[in-house]
C-alpha cells in the first residue's frame, strides 16, 4: 500500500500537469518515471505492465539496448544537419528502408500525420502530372470510421465529430467510402479520383479487420481506374499484426502503391515517418514542393536503421503472430458476459464491450490498479497491444487479473 508521502508525489505531477498543460488528454492516473522491456515503473515505485507500447511506436519496448547505443553514438556526433546539406546517415536508411519494403524510392518526416499530408500532397500532384485531373479537382477517397492524425486536413476526412467539432472549415476533396466494402468504394470513384487511403486494419475505431480478399479487391479496383492504392501502415506495421506489413496477409496481390510508415520506425526513441513508393510516383515532387527541417535528420535516421535491422532479422512478425494467437485465445477462453467480441491480428486485439455493461475505460482503469496498463478505443473497445518483446509468460500473468475483471463486470443498472 503506497504512504501518504507517495501518494502526494502522483498527486503533485497531476496537479502540474492540470494547471500548466492543456487538457487535450484523458490519461490514465499513473505516472511513468522509467521502463525497461514490457515493464513500466512509477513515482511510487509501482510497476506495471505496458499493453498499449505507445499506440506501436514502443514494438521494442522500453530501454532497448541497441537503440540506446545508436542514438547515444549519433548524438555525440551530430543530431540536425536539415536537408539544405546532405547528412551520412539519410542515404543508408532509405536504400536500408526500400530494401525491406519492396519499394524504390522513400521521403522521410517526423510524425504520422506528417506522412499522410505528404501521401496527399504526392497523390495529388501525381493525379495531376500523371493522370490528367483538372486543376484543384483531385479528390482522395477515403473509408469512413479511418484515422489518419489530427492536423485539419486530415481531419477533414474524419466521421468522428469530436476530431471535427469546432475546427473548421475544412479541406475538400476527400469523398468517403464504406471500410471494409470494395464496391463501394468502386461507386465512389470519378473522373477526378487520385488515390484511395485505407488503414488495412482500423484501429482507433476499435481494431477493426476488415473482410479477407477486401485489399485485393481494392488493389484491382485502383489498378483499373488508375487512382493510387495508399496504405496507412503507422499503427499496424512493422510486424504490428503479425507480418511486417498488415496488407501482407492477403499477399503480394494486395501490394499497394505507397505505404505511410511511422510510430515503430523510431523505436521509441525518436519521431520518424516517412512514405514510400515507387520511382514514377514520388519523382513528382522537385526541390522546394514539400520538405521538413527535421525530415531524415541523421539522429532519427540512425535510430530508424536499427528497427529495420530489427524487423528484417529478428523474427518480430513470427512473433507477434504466435503471441497474439495465444493472447486472444486466451481472452476468448474467459467467455465473460460482457464481453461481445474478441478481434484483432498479431499483437493488435480488441476486446469489444456490450452495450449495457461498464464503458471500456471502466476496465482500463481496474486493470490499472492490478498492474496493468492499456487503453479504451470508442468508448467501448478495450486495446491490448504490448510490445512485440513480451513474453507468454507476461500474457499470462496479465490474464490472471484480466480473466476475473472481466468476468466480475455486472450490466449497468
Amino acid at each position: 500500500m503506497a504512504t501518504t508521502l507517495q501518494e502526494t508525489k502522483t498527486a503533485e505531477h497531476l496537479r502540474i500537469a492540470e494547471a500548466h498543460g492543456a487538457h487535450n488528454y484523458h490519461p490514465l492516473p499513473v505516472i511513468i518515471e522509467s521502463g525497461q522491456g514490457c515493464w513500466v515503473q512509477d513515482v511510487e515505485g509501482n510497476k506495471y505492465l505496458d499493453m498499449l507500447a505507445a499506440y506501436s511506436a514502443l514494438n521494442f519496448g522500453y530501454s532497448n539496448e541497441r537503440f540506446i547505443a545508436a542514438a547515444t553514438k549519433q548524438l555525440n556526433k551530430v543530431t540536425l544537419t536539415s536537408r539544405a546539406f546532405h547528412n551520412d546517415q539519410l542515404g543508408p536508411f532509405c536504400r536500408e528502408l526500400c530494401e525491406l519494403t519492396g519499394y524504390e524510392a522513400v521521403l522521410p518526416m517526423n510524425s504520422g500525420a506528417e506522412a499522410v499530408e505528404t501521401a496527399v500532397k504526392c497523390a495529388r500532384k501525381w493525379g495531376y502530372q500523371k493522370k490528367g485531373v483538372a486543376r484543384n479537382k483531385a479528390e482522395v477517397i477515403c473509408a469512413r470510421g479511418n484515422f489518419h492524425g489530427r492536423t485539419v486536413t486530415v481531419v477533414s476526412f474524419s466521421t468522428d465529430e469530436q476530431y471535427r467539432e469546432g475546427f473548421g472549415p475544412f479541406t475538400p476533396g476527400f469523398p468517403l467510402a464504406e471500410f471494409g466494402d470494395a464496391d463501394s468504394l468502386e461507386k465512389t470513384i470519378t473522373e477526378n479520383t487520385v488515390a484511395f487511403l485505407v488503414e488495412p486494419i482500423q484501429a482507433e475505431s476499435g481494431i477493426l479487420v476488415p473482410p479477407d480478399g477486401y485489399l485485393k479487391r481494392v488493389r484491382d479496383i485502383c489498378t483499373k481506374h488508375n487512382i493510387l492504392f495508399i496504405v496507412d501502415e503507422i499503427q499496424t506495421g512493422l510486424c504490428r499484426t503479425g507480418d511486417r506489413f498488415a496488407w501482407q496477409h492477403e499477399g503480394e496481390d494486395a501490394r499497394p502503391d505507397m505505404m505511410c510508415l511511422g510510430k515503430a520506425l523510431g523505436g521509441g526513441i525518436v519521431p520518424i515517418s516517412a512514405i514510400v513508393t515507387s520511382r514514377e510516383v514520388i519523382d513528382v515532387f522537385k526541390p522546394g514542393d514539400h520538405g521538413s527541417t527535421f525530415g531524415g535528420n541523421p539522429l532519427a535516421c540512425a535510430v530508424a536503421r536499427v528497427a529495420i535491422d530489427m524487423i528484417a532479422n529478428d523474427g518480430m512478425d513470427a512473433r507477434s503472430k504466435e503471441l497474439g494467437l495465444f493472447f486472444r485465445s486466451k481472452l476468448q477462453a474467459v467467455g465473460a458476459k460482457a464481453v461481445q467480441e474478441v478481434r484483432g491480428r498479431g499483437l493488435l486485439i480488441g476486446v469489444e464491450i456490450k452495450p449495457n455493461f461498464p464503458k471500456a475505460r471502466w476496465f482500463c482503469e481496474k486493470f490499472m490498479e492490478q498492474g496493468i496498463l492499456c487503453k479504451d478505443a470508442h468508448e467501448d473497445v478495450i486495446r491490448f497491444a504490448p510490445p512485440l518483446t513480451i513474453e507468454q509468460t507476461d500474457i499470462e500473468w496479465a490474464m490472471e487479473r484480466i480473466g476475473p475483471i472481466l468476468q466480475s463486470a455486472e450490466p449497468n443498472a
